[in-house]
C-alpha cells in the first residue's frame, strides 16, 4: 500500500462489469481493474464475476463463472461453416446466438441484410440438447440477421416452404416467398426443455419500433431493405397464424419478439421460450447474489455509459441488484454520457471514464487496458484507502 495508507475497512470488491466493445472483453476488464486496485490497495480482497446481458460475450461470461465451454461447427450468417461455442454446467446451457449468427462473424464492410440466416443458432440449440441440457438460457443480441428466427426454426425441424413446396431462401428476404409453415417437425426434446429468452431489448417484431426499423440499418439495411424486411416479417406472422393459430400474431407484439432481428419471435412462437431481461437471467446463472453477499463495494461498467445503459444493460442490472442489498456501486466506462443525477437514480454513486484520461477516442480504445488500470487505481484511492 502506498504512502503508509491503510484500508478504510476490510474491503471486499466485486468486479461485475461487461465488455468494453471493440477493446476489452469482460474478462479483460476484470483483470485490468483488479490490477489497478491492487497496485494501490494490495490488502483488499477482489472477486471478479464478468457479466453479460445476453449479447456477444455471454458464453465467455458463463465460462469465466465455471461453466464448461463446448464447441461445435455450425452454419454462419452467410451460410459458410463457423466454429461456435455454448456453455454447459449441471444440465444448464448458455447459448449465445451471436456465436453463430453475429455481426462479428461478417468480414469487415460486408453485410447481408436480406439473406443473413439464424440457421446456425438452431444448430447450437440442438447441440445443447444433445449435450443433455434441460434448461437453456438463450442469449440474443449482436445479430447480423433479420429473419425472425426462421433459419433457427428450420434447423430444428420446421418446414417453411414457398408456393412450389420448396424451402424458402435464407434470411428475412426469403420470407417474402413463404406460402406454408409446418412446425410439427420441431425437435421433440424442445417440449421438455425450459428455454429462457435473454435479451436487453423488448421491441416488437414489426412496425416502427420493430426488428427491421430499429436494428436493420446497423446490419447494412437500406431504407428500401427495411421496408422489404418489415413486410416480409409481417407476412411471416400471417403464414404462421394459419399454421398454429392466433398465438402467432399475438406473440409478434410481445416484449422481446424483435430482439436480434426477430429471433426472439422465433423462440417465443416455436420454442415456447419465456422472455426475461438478459442481465437478470445472467446474474442468476452466474451466481451474482452469492458473490454480492461478500462484497463491500461493487465495480460495474461497459464501453459506453449512456441512455441505453439505463434500459436493461448490464451495469444497470448490476447496480439495481447491489442497491437492493445496500452495497455501493462504482462504474467504469470508455465514454460517459450520463449526468450524475442519472447515475444516482440507477444506483451508481460515481463513474470513471477512460475519456477523462485520454480524450482521443482512437487512442482511448487502443490503450484501454492501461488506461483502465489507471482508473482503477484512482478508485482505490477514492474508496478503499
Amino acid at each position: 500500500m502506498t504512502d503508509g495508507a491503510v484500508l478504510r475497512e476490510a474491503a471486499c470488491v466485486l468486479i461485475a462489469a461487461d465488455k468494453f466493445k471493440g477493446s476489452l472483453t469482460a474478462v479483460q476488464v476484470a483483470e485490468r481493474v483488479t490490477a489497478g486496485l491492487l497496485s494501490v490497495a494490495p490488502e483488499a480482497t477482489v472477486e471478479t464475476l464478468p457479466v453479460a446481458d445476453g449479447g456477444d460475450g455471454t458464453v465467455a461470461a458463463a465460462v469465466a463463472a465455471g461453466f464448461e465451454r463446448r464447441e461445435v461447427r455450425v452454419t454462419g450468417p452467410l451460410g459458410d461453416e463457423v466454429t461456435a461455442a455454448f456453455a454447459l454446467r449441471d444440465g444448464t446451457a448458455v447459448v449465445e446466438m451471436a456465436e453463430s449468427s453475429g455481426l462479428q462473424l461478417l468480414p469487415d464492410g460486408v453485410f447481408a441484410a436480406l439473406t443473413a440466416t439464424t440457421y446456425g443458432a438452431g444448430q447450437l440449440l440442438a447441440a445443447a440438447l444433445d449435450a443433455g441440457a434441460s434448461h437453456i438460457v438463450f442469449g440474443v443480441g449482436g445479430s447480423a440477421t433479420t429473419d425472425g428466427g426462421a433459419g433457427m426454426l428450420t434447423a430444428l425441424g420446421a418446414r417453411l416452404l414457398d408456393a412450389d413446396g420448396a424451402p424458402v431462401g435464407p434470411g428475412g428476404g426469403g420470407l417474402r416467398d413463404l406460402a406454408t409453415a409446418d412446425l410439427s417437425g420441431l425437435d421433440p426434446r424442445l417440449a421438455d426443455t425450459n428455454i429462457v429468452l435473454a435479451s436487453d431489448v423488448d421491441n416488437p417484431l414489426t412496425g416502427p419500433k420493430g426488428a427491421a426499423a430499429i436494428y436493420g440499418p446497423q446490419k447494412g439495411a437500406s431504407a428500401a431493405d427495411v421496408t422489404t424486411l418489415d413486410a416480409a416479417l409481417t407476412h411471416y406472422t400471417k403464414v404462421l397464424e394459419t399454421a398454429i393459430g392466433s398465438r402467432a400474431t399475438g406473440l409478434a407484439h410481445a416484449p422481446g419478439a424483435g430482439a436480434a432481428g426477430g429471433i426472439g419471435y422465433g423462440a417465443l412462437v416455436g420454442l415456447h421460450a419465456s422472455f426475461r431481461p438478459g442481465i437478470e437471467v445472467m446474474l442468476d446463472v452466474l451466481g451474482f447474489d452469492s458473490a454480492l453477499s461478500r462484497a463491500t463495494l461493487v465495480i460495474t461498467g461497459e464501453g459506453s455509459l449512456d441512455e441505453q445503459t439505463l434500459h436493461g444493460k448490464a451495469p444497470a442490472g448490476v447496480a439495481a441488484a447491489a442497491r437492493a442489498r445496500n452495497v455501493e456501486v462504482i462504474a467504469v466506462c470508455g465514454r460517459l454520457a450520463l449526468r450524475p443525477e442519472e447515475l444516482g437514480k440507477a444506483g451508481i454513486r460515481r463513474a470513471y471514464a477512460l475519456s477523462d484520461l485520454e480524450p482521443d477516442a482512437a487512442r482511448s480504445m487502443s490503450q484501454a487496458g492501461p488506461l483502465l488500470e489507471r482508473l482503477a487505481s484512482n478508485i482505490a484511492r477514492d474508496f478503499l484507502i
